[in-house]
């Protein structure tokens, strides 16, 4: 199967994908506001530069697009049919790199959340960061 548009034209497309400040990103950070949680965003100095950082609880909340961090058993994280070799070592970096960001963060001590773009469309990632709350009941704000 051949794309339907240019190399050009599929780049440009590809180039206004954005990677901060997405609609799911501002809908979970809005979540936390609304629940009296104050945090950062995109730390530069932290591996990864994670999407939302609460550093008084010590714990990091990347939000990933499941198609681009590959969310297992998702409809979303499905695999273009054109350039198939280039795609699979695309993602196969992600994965990889996601996997070591975790692993230094957590060895820094941080507690690491993801939250899965499909999680936000549901309107279930509210459970991750329920539980985030149950560990600090202390933080909630009515």
């Amino acid at each position: 199967m051949t794309d339907t548009f240019s190399k050009k034209q599929r780049s440009e497309i590809m180039a206004r994908v954005k990677s901060r400040d997405t609609a799911p990103e501002r809908q979970v950070r809005s979540w936390l506001h609304k629940k009296g949680y104050r945090f950062r965003i995109h730390r530069k100095d932290l591996p990864g530069s994670p999407d939302i950082i609460l550093p008084k609880y010590k714990t990091l909340i990347f939000v990933h697009g499941c198609f681009w961090h590959r969310h297992t058993g998702c409809k979303r994280a499905t695999t273009p049919l054109t350039n198939k070799e280039y795609w699979d070592n695309k993602f196969e970096k992600n994965i990889k790199r996601d996997r070591k960001i975790i692993e230094t963060l957590e060895r820094m001590g941080w507690t690491v959340i993801i939250i899965w773009e499909c999680e936000i469309k549901a309107n279930s990632f509210t459970n991750k960061l329920i539980d985030l709350i149950s560990v600090h009941p202390e933080s909630i704000t009515y």
